[in-house]
Formats: C-alpha cells, structure tokens, sequence
C-alpha cells in the first residue's frame, strides 16, 4: 500500500494563512472518525506539534501529519484545497475510498 500523503501548494498556503491567523505552527492534522453518510468521514483540526509515530509530509513548510490509525485509511491521499462558487474546502482524494459522498467530507471503505 502507499503510505504518500500529499499536501497540495494550494491547500498549503491556506494552512499557512490560517495558522498565522490563530498564531499556530503550520500543521494540519487529518484523522479518519466513524460517521458521516457514507461510514467514514474526514476530520482536520490545526496541531501543535507532531506524534512520534505521525505520518508526515511536507509542502512549502506546512506539514500535513496522519495518526497510524488513520493512515491505514487515507495512505495514498491527496489533500488540495478548492474555490468554487459553492463554498471553499479541503478535499481528499483518497484512493482507498470505494465510495463517498455529495459533500466530499465522508467516504466507504
């Protein structure tokens, strides 16, 4: 299975932009709940500082850090952020997700 997380530039200077704002470091934890419509759903929150047994990975000095439980279900993602004329988010791309939903926050496995 790969283990790649991907943090877009996007989504980057958007985390970058909020922890300045809350006057955090720039990291974006993603972690995987039970619920939602669809089984799973996403949940991210800005972190303090990192796990020892954190997944990380690095864009333009933003981290986006996964706990070993929730790697399991989002190994392989990509995290991006997108405007639209809906609203702006943080989507992802998670290969191992069978099936999702409209909103793009809960996912299958």
């Amino acid at each position: 299975m790969d283990q790649t997380l991907t943090l877009t530039k996007s989504a980057a200077q958007r985390v970058g932009w909020i922890a300045q704002k809350q006057g955090k470091p720039a990291i974006l934890r993603l972690s995987v709940e039970g619920g939602g419509c669809s089984g799973f759903q996403y949940k991210f929150d800005l972190d303090d500082d990192l796990q020892a047994d954190d997944a990380v990975s690095e864009t333009d000095g933003v981290k986006l850090v996964v706990d070993p439980v929730s790697l399991d279900l989002v190994a392989g993602c990509v995290v991006d952020f997108v405007e639209s004329l809906g609203g702006a988010a943080f989507r992802v791309e998670n290969p191992n997700a069978a099936s999702g939903c409209g909103c793009g926050s809960s996912f299958g496995i």
